[in-house]
């Protein structure tokens, strides 16, 4: 039982054990100091006319803040985002709100893609090594990672802590992560900037993407998908005629 407790303490005051307590503590807090009344648009209402006060006062100090809160409600998986990125675009601009939410949600996305590789990538890919069926997937997902990553990111259907986390557990570099999810969330992020122009004309946030910019990101991601499709089919093509020939 001692052995076991002094390990535990060991684990939890190295660097890896210090990371995991963060990642643990920040989403305790959060929900315990209510911080989900505060990331709502009912809250953001009552405020909206201070903080864009504020932000017209305190113009760069106000901006980089903004950018840790959001970074920082990415890294940590928090709910809120999709109303942050609204608030962005009304604080600060439809361009200046779209840089600012690429920058910091992928900041923030790569951070908890990071921190997920270092505290449990290397004891989930033995197990999954353990089973071909996962070895020929990830191979696959390795191979084409930069085509999959700008798919999952261009298409809003899969959440997006889900794709912040996922790669990580893949054969996936960190520069091909971080450079796909700035290209991947550009469109999305620029119709969420526009549309928190009129935030305050917004009393919901069910149905704010209009049918028409769901399909046009979903070509996109289609679009992205175009050179594993065409490998594929070059493959293909390349077995049939070797098969071709062993006949003969």
């Amino acid at each position: 039982m001692n052995a076991t407790m002094c390990s535990v303490g060991r684990f939890l005051a190295s660097p890896r054990g210090l990371v995991l307590i963060l990642f643990l503590l920040a989403p305790t807090a959060f929900f315990a100091l209510g911080g989900g009344k505060w990331l709502s648009l009912e809250a953001f209402a009552a405020h909206r006319d201070q903080l864009h006060g504020y932000a017209q006062s305190h113009f760069w100090l106000f901006f980089v803040g903004w950018g840790l809160l959001y970074a920082a409600v990415v890294a940590f998986s928090l709910p809120g985002g999709a109303l942050l990125s609204l608030a962005t675009g009304f604080l600060f601009g439809r361009w200046l709100g779209t840089v600012l939410i690429v920058v910091s949600a992928s900041l923030g996305a790569t951070a908890v893609f990071s921190a997920a590789r270092y505290l449990f990538a290397d004891a989930a890919r033995q197990r999954l090594e353990r089973n071909p069926t996962a070895v020929r997937l990830l191979s696959g997902f390795g191979r084409d990672a930069a085509s999959y990553l700008l798919f999952l990111r261009l298409v809003p259907v899969f959440p997006f802590w889900l794709v912040n986390l996922a790669p990580a557990f893949a054969p996936v570099p960190a520069s091909t992560y971080l450079w796909t999810t700035v290209v991947g969330i550009l469109p999305g992020s620029f119709v969420f900037a526009n549309l928190g122009q009129s935030l305050g004309d917004i009393r919901s946030l069910q149905g704010l993407i209009s049918a028409e910019v769901l399909i046009s990101l979903g070509l996109l991601g289609l679009l992205a998908l175009l050179p594993v499709g065409l490998r594929r089919f070059g493959w293909s093509r390349t077995l049939i005629a070797q098969r071709q020939e062993d006949k003969r």
